[in-house]
């Protein structure tokens, strides 16, 4: 699977260029010409680093990348400024940036910052789990279909899910996932999980590969028909 970049550039010419080099590249890119419909395709379809101009109409890079830190702690952030202010790039990583270039730039340098990123987003990488035609990024605690799009799932959902792909074709105790939540096992949890549970279901219906069977008594089983 190729990494997903996001890039929101309001330069329609440079939009083109950067997005057409990183296709070679190898890249799979999203286009946004604002801040505003960046944080719109973010929250869709989740990705694996932006690449945000600062200066933008409707809402600026450096507002959307604010509102990206509040969903994620992990995606990738990579400013681009016609601006050289210390101020400016005080603000960029004060508010989560993990990189900055100043326009104008070689393309070649931009290709080996977002390879650097990516490599240096490991937790991303390891927090990203497949069932079927499903993938689930605890970063993000976003689980994603490639036709029907994001679903943002609460971290409870996030973590439940998770321990369940991790154990696939067993039986999860639910005494173990409780444990795990709540650090308890009594009735109300039951009944908490069993709500869970049914959420997880309901999220995961687009697959008719996929099963999550309740084992009266004992726990939940994830099934995925090969």
């Amino acid at each position: 699977m190729s990494n997903r970049i996001l890039l929101v550039e309001d330069d329609t010419t440079l939009s083109m260029i950067i997005s057409e080099t990183l296709q070679r590249d190898g890249f799979d890119v999203l286009t946004a010409g604002d801040g505003e419909e960046g944080l719109r395709k973010f929250t869709r379809y989740g990705v694996d680093l932006i690449i945000a101009d600062v200066m933008m109409p409707r809402m600026d890079g450096f507002e959307m990348g604010r509102k990206i830190r509040q969903i994620s702690q992990n995606v990738p952030l990579l400013f681009l400024t016609a601006k050289s202010e210390i101020d400016d790039i005080v603000e960029g990583f004060e508010l989560g940036a993990n990189d900055y270039l100043k326009k104008p730039f070689k393309m070649l340098e931009l290709i080996v910052r977002i390879k650097a990123l990516l490599r240096r987003n490991i937790r991303d990488e390891d927090n990203r789990f497949e069932i079927g035609n499903y993938t689930l990024n605890l970063s993000t605690q976003m689980l994603s279909h490639p036709d029907k799009g994001n679903i943002e799932l609460s971290l409870i959902e996030a973590k439940l899910l998770k321990e369940l792909i991790v154990n696939v074709g067993h039986t999860v105790d639910a005494s173990t996932m409780m444990q795990l939540i709540w650090q308890r096992d009594d009735p109300y949890s039951r009944n908490s999980l069993h709500g869970f549970i049914h959420k997880l279901r309901h999220y995961l219906r687009h697959d008719q590969s996929i099963s999550l069977i309740n084992q009266r008594g004992i726990g939940y089983m994830l099934t995925i028909k090969a």
